[in-house]
């Protein structure tokens, strides 16, 4: 294991992925389930230790906050980190801030700490720009920096994806901080209290309750013994007051104990299990491994190219035209239901037509009507509609970008042009159609561009998604790639 501490001597780190965990040292078990993500996902795993002096306001701890620098190298080496980076200086002396929208810092933690946004984003951009890894990982109990540092990286194109992953806590419900330290033992067995509120919170939502006054007031009595600052029920992307929980809304506290501030979140959501959303592009293997996925972990199979080809099939049937009123008048007016088992059968309008929407001349104008917004608008709220409960395993070309962005794993499948043709032929041959390859092959680079080019959700991989290149491998070989993944959920 390397360390580094100047950003001057950062070269060649290793082989992509690069995942990064930034972090302010004080490790403890929260920080190491990062490490253990980031290696189970990355080829070369980084660590950053930097207690950010921008992020401090004048009366908070920076002085005393935790510093024990040669423990946590030790810590990361025996966590399978390849490299430390712990800079003695990249803050201090900024003229140049990152400032994220007023909308999403404002409110929450940005009322009582002005300026503390500005000073994570800045070191954070800068710590993206010297390690350039392709997946940084931060935990979901500090809610609002995930999502101030998600629209900073979306906003400056960064080419970074930021992963969300759990909170970590102990065996009594309290969120893992490095903070935790300061507790005296009082406060210790005072703590675990802030964790039951959110619990009565999110078990009254469950029962059906949907007014945030009420939800509020439940976990301001449980916490009367406490010093709270504030407790909120917020939009889970906007960061917005909420005058009605709908799934999913964020419930966030913030609570003194003595002289030491702590923070938690939980998600209002009626979501069950995991969302697996599995991209690519057309012959990459999607519907195969997905439903294979979903078979293993004993998820739900949404196939939602077929809702697609279904409106296509059905505008060939009924000799319309395919043009972007009549197509999104015929996916509003469609009965269109997807029958899953052990496999997906598609019916529409009361006839089963799952073999009848795979035939070549349905594939060959099903990215026409894909590129209809009238008609992606219909289909992407029936897919939300049936996966929100999640425990399911959704692929398409837009899954992870488009309809279920907060989807817990995102999958992007490639294979080469001429490996998808030659899958396409044997398919096809299978079903007694035989077309020449070279005819594929085409029908495929054309394919692509039509899909990657059009103006309406076109086909991107997901900044977070994981790549899986299915040219060699087999099925078998990719589902358990996935499944391994999803096993860590």
């Amino acid at each position: 294991m390397q360390l580094i501490n100047h950003p001057q001597d950062l070269g060649v780190l290793g082989p992509p992925p690069i995942g990064l965990v930034p972090t302010m040292g004080a490790l403890h078990r929260g920080h190491f389930s990062l490490f253990a993500r980031a290696r189970r996902e990355c080829a070369t795993v980084v660590a950053s230790i930097y207690v950010n002096p921008l992020q401090f306001g004048p009366q908070e701890d920076f002085n005393r906050y935790p510093r024990q620098l040669l423990e946590d190298v030790g810590l990361c080496q025996e966590a399978g980190v390849d490299l430390v980076f712990a800079p003695q200086q990249l803050g201090e002396g900024l003229q140049t801030l990152v400032v994220p929208p007023p909308t999403l810092t404002q409110g929450l933690c940005g009322r009582s700490r002005p300026g503390h946004f500005a000073g994570v984003a800045t070191v954070v951009s800068q710590l993206l720009n010297l390690v350039r890894p392709q997946r940084a990982y931060f935990g979901q109990k500090d809610a609002q920096q995930l999502i101030v540092l998600q629209k900073m990286v979306r906003d400056l194109y960064l080419p970074v994806g930021v992963i969300p992953c759990p909170t970590r806590r102990e065996v009594d419900g309290l969120a893992l901080s490095s903070r935790n330290r300061y507790l005296t033992a009082h406060e210790r067995t005072q703590a675990p209290q802030i964790y039951e509120a959110l619990q009565l919170a999110l078990t009254k939502f469950l029962a059906g309750e949907t007014d945030p006054v009420m939800l509020q007031d439940l976990v301001l009595n449980h916490l009367k013994p406490l010093s709270v600052e504030y407790v909120e029920l917020v939009h889970a992307t906007t960061l917005q007051p909420v005058t009605a929980v709908h799934d999913p809304t964020l419930l966030a506290v913030a609570v003194r104990l003595g002289t030491t501030r702590l923070i938690d979140n939980i998600r209002l959501t009626c979501q069950k299990a995991p969302i697996i959303a599995i991209d690519g592009p057309a012959g990459s293997g999607k519907s195969t491994v997905a439903r294979q996925v979903a078979q293993q972990l004993h998820f739900t199979h949404l196939d939602t190219g077929a809702m697609y080809r279904a409106v296509t099939w059905a505008a060939l049937q009924k000799q319309l035209p395919l043009t972007s009123t009549v197509l999104t008048t015929l996916a509003q007016q469609l009965d269109l239901n997807l029958v899953t088992s052990s496999t997906t059968q598609v019916w529409v309008d009361g006839t089963e037509v799952t073999e009848a929407i795979r035939t070549p001349l349905v594939s060959s104008h099903v990215s026409t009507v894909a590129a209809v917004a009238g008609v992606r608008q219909v289909l992407v709220h029936k897919q939300q509609q049936l996966g929100r409960a999640g425990g399911v395993v959704m692929e398409g070309r837009d899954i992870g970008t488009q309809v279920f962005p907060q989807a817990e794993l995102k999958i992007f499948l490639t294979a080469s042009p001429e490996e998808r043709a030659r899958r396409r032929q044997q398919e096809l041959a299978q079903q007694g159609t035989p077309v020449e390859l070279a005819d594929l092959y085409q029908q495929i680079q054309a394919r692509d561009r039509q899909d990657s080019t059009r103006t309406v959700a076109p086909l991107i991989q997901a900044p977070d998604a994981l790549v899986i290149d299915t040219g060699g491998l087999t099925i078998e070989q990719v589902t358990q790639r996935i499944c391994a993944w999803a096993s860590y959920l």
